[in-house]
C-alpha cells in the first residue's frame, strides 16, 4: 500500500448487540460476523480500542475512550442499542456505522434519528469494512460542515438583529441617522476592542437595566 493511502490511526469502539444465542447455528453466525469485522479492520490498518455491550454504562465508557468512530454489530433488532448510542453521543457526535441483518424500515428510521452515518444490511464482510468506514467518515464530515455553516448563519442573523436594535436605540435617543448610529457603535467597538455585535448587546443590556 502506498504511504499516502495508509489510513490514519482511528480509535474505533465496537458495540455488540448483546443478543443471547443458545443454538449452535446462531453462535456460529455471530462468531463469523465478529471475525469478519476484525479481519476487515486489521486489513485496513485499523484497530479496535474496545468492544462494549449496550448497557447503561456505555455513555460513560465512550466518554472515557473518546473514539473517533463507533461500529454497531447487531444481528437483529438494533433499537435498544441505538437508544444507548443516542445518549452516549449526545454531547459529542461521532460517525456511527451499523452492521445488521435487520432491514425493517422502522429500525432504519431509528438509526437515522440516532445519527448513524452508514446502515449496512447483510454486508458484514471483511473486504467491505474499509469502504463502508470511508463513506461513513466522509458523510459525517460533510454533515458536520453543513451543521456548522447553518449554526454560523443563524448566529449571523441573531447578531444582525442585535445590531439593528442597538442602532435603533441610539437613533431614537440621540436623534442620529442610521449611518451616524452605526459609526458610533463602530467607534465604541474599536475603543473597547470588541466586536460590533458584542458592543451592541452591551448597549441593549444597559438599556434593559436602566429601564
Amino acid at each position: 500500500m502506498n504511504p499516502a493511502d495508509q489510513p490514519r490511526s482511528l480509535r474505533i469502539v465496537v458495540v455488540n448487540s448483546g443478543e443471547l444465542h443458545t443454538d449452535d447455528a446462531s453462535l456460529a453466525a455471530q462468531a463469523r460476523r465478529g471475525a469478519a469485522l476484525r479481519a476487515g479492520l486489521l486489513e485496513s490498518g485499523y484497530d479496535i480500542v474496545a468492544s462494549l455491550p449496550p448497557d447503561v454504562y456505555l455513555p460513560e465508557r465512550i466518554a472515557q475512550l473518546q473514539p473517533d468512530l463507533i461500529i454497531i454489530d447487531s444481528e437483529s433488532d438494533a433499537r435498544d442499542v441505538l437508544e444507548h448510542i443516542v445518549i452516549a453521543t449526545r454531547e459529542a457526535r461521532r460517525p456511527i456505522v451499523l452492521f445488521t441483518e435487520d432491514d425493517r424500515p422502522g429500525t432504519m428510521e431509528a438509526a437515522v434519528d440516532a445519527g448513524v452515518s452508514a446502515y449496512i444490511v447483510a454486508g458484514l464482510r471483511a473486504e467491505r469494512v474499509r469502504p463502508v468506514l470511508d463513506v461513513a467518515l466522509a458523510r459525517f464530515r460533510r454533515e458536520q460542515k453543513l451543521l456548522g455553516e447553518l449554526a454560523d448563519t443563524r448566529q449571523q442573523l441573531v447578531e444582525r438583529k442585535t445590531l439593528d436594535r442597538a442602532k435603533g436605540l441610539l437613533m431614537a435617543r440621540y436623534k442620529l441617522t442610521e449611518e451616524e448610529a452605526y459609526g458610533r457603535l463602530r467607534s465604541m467597538a474599536m475603543n473597547k476592542n470588541l466586536r460590533l455585535a458584542e458592543i451592541a448587546q452591551r448597549i441593549l443590556d444597559i438599556e434593559d437595566l436602566l429601564g
